[in-house]
């Protein structure tokens, strides 16, 4: 899953070597908690406008962890 949001941000900045990504374990209501890093140029590339492109990448990422009966979210900071 990790893999996964890797790749699709990658394809979205400019800086790729500043795309860090942070998993969490699984807290009470069993959801990872997964924590995206991106230069700060690149933060509005990554969110979109209005949203669209984080809200893109959130359901993709609920689509692939659902085939694994997961669940997951995506901070992006």
């Amino acid at each position: 899953m990790k893999e996964l949001l890797v790749s699709i941000v990658k394809g979205l900045v400019d800086n790729k070597d500043a795309i860090e990504v942070t998993v969490d374990e699984k807290n009470e209501e069993g959801v990872v908690v997964y924590h995206l890093h991106v230069d700060e140029n690149d933060m509005g590339r990554v969110i979109g406008k209005q949203g669209r492109i984080a809200k893109a990448i959130r359901t993709i990422m609920r689509a692939a962890a659902a085939k694994n009966d997961e669940k997951v979210q995506v901070d992006i900071e």
